[in-house]
């Protein structure tokens, strides 16, 4: 089953069209350094709030890839655009 993170967080507004230049680095080195990254989209919310839908082979390919950080560039410059995290959670996909 595939693992799947919610991760919610605050942009400023200010601070918002930098995050979404900075996005498609991030993903591309998620897909180069990250063993069992299948997927990511990222919704807006209101409030100033953006939820990330991270799909993962499994919880610990998730925790791996959690223990690297913001190893890389282009993944360090998205992790630095964001404001407040306002939780993280982890699920199972149970259809699509």
């Amino acid at each position: 089953m595939v693992t799947v993170e919610l991760a919610r967080f605050r942009v400023a507004p200010d601070r918002v069209d930098e995050m979404l230049a900075a996005r498609p680095g991030m993903v591309a080195d998620f897909r180069a350094d990250r063993e069992g990254f299948l997927d990511a989209r990222l919704v807006r919310l209101p409030g100033d709030e953006w939820l990330d839908v991270v799909e993962w082979r499994s919880p610990e390919d998730f925790a791996a890839s959690r223990a690297k950080g913001a190893n890389l560039p282009g993944i360090a410059a998205f992790f630095a655009t964001l404001g407040e995290l306002v939780s993280d959670e982890l699920g199972t996909l149970e259809a699509r």
